[in-house]
């Protein structure tokens, strides 16, 4: 059989060079051209990454066109009915569901690893009262490197980079129950063993001592189901980071920290969030027409958050999946009294009937309803960030590993098109 390449020509020298052709088992043929430079002399200039595959990878595929979502070639739809965010995480690290002894150890591996040392504890006390729930994560999640060394001293050892993706996972919501409870100004919640992953979050973010938070089945599989849906999704802006902090060999709680503060852009974690602040500036069913006619018009810059996607050029399988999810829960919560879910939902009628949304497939995504379900639960604005990062934990300790577990790693270092000053020479002060 014969080599498929692809030949590019050099117009202004004449001289062609011919690049391998790799084929993935989803998606797009990939062109292997890192020698352009060496043969021609040139790099590609690709802003953003956007035609740039930077990785291999088995974990997670995505096909924007038909919406289609693949968590190590199971589709999203079947994992977010029948599996539990534990049971995703097991796969996404080790490449296959668990079986049932399987997933009794490692849950009873999750559940010892929840506490966090009280030093940690302490650490907490040196962000100011009002301090952004985004910018403790990042210093907390930091901050573990100093008490788990050898996570630091060792990383190409399986058994310590397997331990630290516990740890993380472990840790997360237990750092995120603390951060709320810090600005709250309540006692910090200790995780409790006989609990499960999402059980034990919620009572640590919402119960007071000597009364647990009680909490439905609906809200907790809306939570469930929030955590799998995000927890990873290809080679996006934060995983990306903690890929290429990754591969500068630094330790993996700096790696996730990269990556935390990647997902604090509201370009990227924080599109839930303003998709609430939209629903709360246009306050009343009334109010939509008008905001409607504004986004329509091309010279106003009213956006419309949470509609179409990046990525997703059909549907976000996501949004379809938690749109059922997100209708019972507000529907058992009774929140008809509360005028920003009936926004939300007049909002969602008009995108599913509209011509003008239809044609341009300006659908509801994963992000309009998942910040309506943070809503539901009472869980606070600033907080929808940091959930999306703890869900998203395992994704980029699965990717971390992932890269770790190559015979050799290439520190990363994308190229420029540089269009500064060409080179002149220095001019002493009294001749400026």
């Amino acid at each position: 059989m014969s080599k498929q390449t692809v030949t590019i020509t050099d117009n202004r020298t004449g001289k062609s060079i011919e690049y391998p052709i790799h084929e993935g088992i989803h998606g797009p043929s990939v062109i292997h051209s890192q020698n352009l430079y060496k043969d021609l002399g040139m790099f590609v200039y690709d802003p953003a990454f956007m035609t740039t595959a930077s990785c291999t990878s088995k974990i997670t595929f995505i096909d924007g066109d038909k919406g289609i979502l693949l968590y190590r070639g199971y589709p999203i739809e079947q994992l977010a009915e029948h599996s539990s965010y534990l049971e995703v995480c097991y796969l996404l690290i080790n490449g296959e569901l668990p079986r049932q002894q399987q997933t009794i150890d490692f849950t009873n591996n999750i559940n010892h690893h929840t506490m966090l040392h009280e030093g940690l504890l302490d650490f907490y006390k040196g962000f100011r009262h009002d301090a952004h729930p985004m910018s403790m994560l990042v210093g907390v999640v930091g901050a573990l490197s100093s008490y788990y060394p050898d996570q630091i001293q060792d990383i190409k050892n399986p058994e310590h980079r397997y331990d630290a993706a516990i740890r993380l996972l472990a840790k997360m919501p237990t750092i995120a129950a603390n951060i709320h409870k810090y600005i709250i100004g309540q006692p910090y919640i200790y995780p409790r063993n006989n609990l499960g992953y999402v059980d034990n979050f919620m009572n640590m973010m919402f119960s007071v001592p000597k009364e647990d938070y009680k909490f439905s089945e609906t809200a907790k599989k809306a939570l469930e189901i929030i955590l799998i849906l995000h927890a990873d999704h290809e080679q996006n802006a934060s995983t990306s980071t903690v890929r290429l902090a990754g591969s500068s060999q630094a330790h993996p709680f700096s790696c996730v920290a990269a990556g935390i503060a990647t997902l604090w852009g509201p370009a990227h974690g924080g599109a839930n969030e303003a998709v609430i602040k939209m629903l709360e500036q246009i306050g009343d069913i009334k109010n939509i027409p008008q905001y409607i006619k504004k986004f329509k018009d091309k010279n106003d810059p009213t956006r419309l958050m949470g509609f179409g996607h990046r990525v997703y050029k059909n549907h976000d399988p996501r949004a379809t999946i938690i749109r059922n999810i997100c209708h019972k829960l507000l529907k058992e919560l009774d929140t008809t009294q509360q005028p920003l879910f009936e926004v939300a939902m007049e909002l969602e009628r008009i995108a599913l009937e509209d011509d003008y949304f239809i044609e341009r497939k300006l659908y509801p995504n994963v992000d309009f309803y998942s910040g309506m379900i943070f809503k539901a639960l009472g869980i606070p604005l600033n907080m929808f960030t940091v959930m999306f990062a703890v869900a998203r934990t395992v994704g980029w300790i699965s990717q971390w590993m992932e890269m770790m577990e190559e015979p050799a790693v290439k520190i990363g270092r994308p190229r420029q098109l540089y269009t500064g000053s060409a080179q002149r020479d220095y001019v002493s002060i009294d001749n400026r």
